[in-house]
């Protein structure tokens, strides 16, 4: 009797460019590709699915346990925080996502925005338009803040590949550069700033950390009254991380200089979203999730989405978050 092909979904693959290659696997297969998937059709699309690749679908205990043939979920991105790993992990199923693909269009985009904000570079091109240098009757005119970057203190939640990465960038900028000590800890490790006095110092804080249970709203009120040098926040990692309202309300008084995300809670963001009300603001800048998108990047990110695929089929997974278990 034949074996039936290998059965692989991919649930979002709109979420990746439609130039991008997606090589074929090795073994015989047969891929069912969805552009989106929505919350309730998880379940009746990955029932009878060997192999499942998602990028930001959500896959709760509830339809994984439906799931009567899923022994894989390839995580098409780094972070893993849309899938249950513990019932991944009750029921054996290999849970891979993709790493350092990211290296250089992170801290880039980082940077872009980080450049953008130091030196006003929406609020000039906005007043411009608006007729503000004609009317100067001048050469040039200085109605918003310009600074440098070098001198400054880059505050960097995250030590892994993105945090040193941007690290790298910052010092060869000039910048002094701390790494934040994780928020609570009373024993301070070598090379880490404790938490408070990190809020404090910095001029520019960037976050390259997970969304869990222990950072989400990571930056909320009371962080930022701790923001002595009014700094520059940006945040390319995950929306939970900052408590939107409350940065709001940092915005509107003056606690801090400016931000620049890449990311909201929930995402899409509708109009009523917190961070779409700070587009009137020049000193905000709203990106759509895309500082992980250069051509590059998502080249790099299809490539190792196969290569974990093809790793798990022969017997030797890798990029493992959840490894099988039983319990």
């Amino acid at each position: 009797m034949a074996q039936r092909p290998v059965q692989i979904v991919f649930l979002d693959r709109e979420t990746i460019s439609p130039q991008t290659v997606l090589r074929p696997v090795s073994f015989e297969h047969e891929l069912t590709i969805y552009g989106r998937t929505t919350r309730d059709k998880v379940a009746e699309r990955i029932a009878h699915a060997d192999i499942v690749i998602t990028n930001k679908v959500p896959l709760r205990q509830e339809a994984i346990e439906q799931a009567g043939n899923l022994k894989m979920i390839a995580v098409a991105a780094t972070g893993t925080d849309n899938v249950d790993l513990v019932a991944c992990a009750r029921k054996g199923i290999v849970v891979s996502n993709i790493r350092g693909y990211a290296i250089n269009t992170v801290p880039e985009h980082v940077f872009a925005l980080i450049f953008a904000l130091r030196r006003s570079i929406v609020a000039y091109r906005e007043s411009v338009k608006a007729g503000r240098w004609y009317d100067a009757q001048q050469f040039c005119y200085f109605d918003y803040p310009i600074k440098d970057l070098a001198g400054s203190t880059l505050g960097i939640v995250g030590n892994g590949t993105l945090g040193k990465a941007v690290a790298s960038i910052a010092q060869a900028l000039d910048m002094r550069v701390l790494f934040a000590a994780r928020k609570g800890d009373t024993n301070q490790s070598a090379g880490y700033t404790p938490f408070d006095q990190f809020l404090a110092e910095s001029d520019i804080i960037t976050l390259h950390c997970p969304l869990n249970d222990h950072t989400r709203d990571l930056i909320s009120t009371r962080e930022f009254s701790l923001m002595k040098r009014k700094p520059i926040l940006i945040n390319t990692a995950r929306g939970g991380l900052v408590n939107e309202p409350a940065l709001v309300t940092a915005m509107r008084q003056g606690q801090i200089t400016a931000a620049g995300f890449d990311v909201t809670t929930p995402e899409p963001p509708d109009n009523q979203n917190a961070l779409v009300q700070l587009l009137d603001m020049p000193n905000f800048i709203l990106t759509p999730h895309v500082a992980w998108a250069s051509e590059q990047a998502i080249q790099t990110l299809a490539d190792q989405l196969i290569d974990n695929i093809e790793a798990h089929y022969q017997g030797s997974p890798r990029n493992v978050v959840a490894a099988p278990a039983s319990v």
